[in-house]
């Protein structure tokens, strides 16, 4: 069919209800002639929006957003250019098996020291205030939903690449004012913020956050990076500390997450399909590619954060080489690496590394 009678792009953007832009739809349908092709991939996605934003949506279209709609697109779209077929993430993802992502489990380090107790006391008030601004509660007079969780995990996500970041660049410009060796210590850092940042852009897949979520992730990023900037100068591993103790919070939430989808709390959840992204940087196999999975692997992640920055808080952040990243001279026992194959959630001890 050859259609020459299309719906514009106003029509299709409009703010009509569906019904008017159906009924304008099959008029355009009657004048055409019964040979003719046309393009319906607007109006379609219009009605039957993509399954992972269908499923979460409380309008038609965005899950949570507290503005009025915008036109239809891709939250980011790939940019698409003459010369170059794809960008590949510059820190490929270690492949997890199944038995390693369903051995994480929940751990909290006991503190030892004052620095701990300093760093346990910042993550108490810091989950207190990122529980008010989520309006997480994690009860039964308070049952949580796919929305509820959608909008902490956002939230938290878009927090969690700063510490990493923050003490990257600062063990940067250490080694270089310093003219000395990091000791491996940045690469593993920027890393940790680079995977986290991979979280949050799979959320986004998911739903897109209104402008009340996008002024909140700006003033807590905002508060949050100059704070952490200023503690990780005064002492690196009562940060690092407070990162492990952050991240056993993390490794809880989502706990929480998978025991809510098999239990049934979380129906919308349950069949459905981890976007493209995910499938890619994870290297999710075939059938093991649902929400609980990808879940399950965000988990490990943060399982694997909790471990390193508990480690690097128990070694000398002057002069020790970074555990993770180095080679070691005898291979009868298990050491630090990238995977999860030796989860230590309370962190390695100097004396087992070093």
């Amino acid at each position: 069919m050859s259609c020459t009678r299309t719906l514009g792009a106003n029509a299709l953007l409009s703010k009509q209800p569906a019904s008017h832009l159906l009924k304008a739809f099959n008029s355009s349908l009657a004048a055409s002639s019964p040979s003719s092709s046309l393009s319906y991939g607007t109006l379609v996605i219009l009605r039957h929006p993509s399954p992972s934003r269908r499923q979460f949506s409380t309008t038609n279209r965005h899950p949570f957003k507290f503005t009025n709609p915008a036109p239809i697109r891709e939250f980011f779209p790939v940019t698409h250019t003459e010369q170059i077929r794809r960008t590949p993430a510059a820190w490929s993802h270690p492949i997890y098996t199944e038995a390693e992502v369903n051995s994480v489990v929940v751990a909290h380090r006991n503190a030892k020291t004052w620095s701990d107790y300093i760093a346990l006391g910042a993550l108490r008030t810091t989950r207190w205030c990122f529980d008010l601004v989520s309006g997480y509660r994690h009860d039964k007079a308070f049952a949580m939903t796919e929305r509820k969780y959608m909008i902490r995990n956002i939230f938290l996500e878009s927090v969690a690449g700063v510490p990493g970041m923050v003490a990257g660049m600062l063990r940067h410009l250490r080694s270089m004012r310093r003219m000395k060796r990091d000791n491996g210590w940045m690469e593993t850092l920027l890393e940790e913020s680079y995977n986290e940042r991979m979280h949050l852009l799979t959320f986004l897949q998911m739903a897109e956050p209104g402008w009340f979520m996008r002024l909140a992730v700006l003033g807590a990023q905002g508060v949050f990076f100059n704070a952490f900037f200023l503690a990780y100068l005064v002492s690196p591993s009562t940060c690092h500390r407070f990162v492990g103790y952050l991240e056993e919070e993390a490794v809880l939430t989502y706990t929480r997450e998978i025991n809510d989808i098999d239990a049934g709390k979380l129906p919308l959840w349950e069949k459905m399909e981890a976007p493209p992204i995910a499938i890619e940087y994870w290297k999710m196999p075939e059938g093991k590619r649902t929400m609980r999975d990808l879940l399950l692997y965000v988990r490990a992640d943060e399982s694997k954060h909790r471990e390193v920055n508990h480690t690097l808080a128990n070694i000398d952040y002057k002069e020790d080489p970074n555990p993770y990243s180095s080679t070691y001279k005898s291979d009868d026992r298990p050491h630090p690496n990238k995977g999860i194959q030796h989860q230590r959630p309370g962190g390695w001890e100097r004396d087992e590394v070093i």
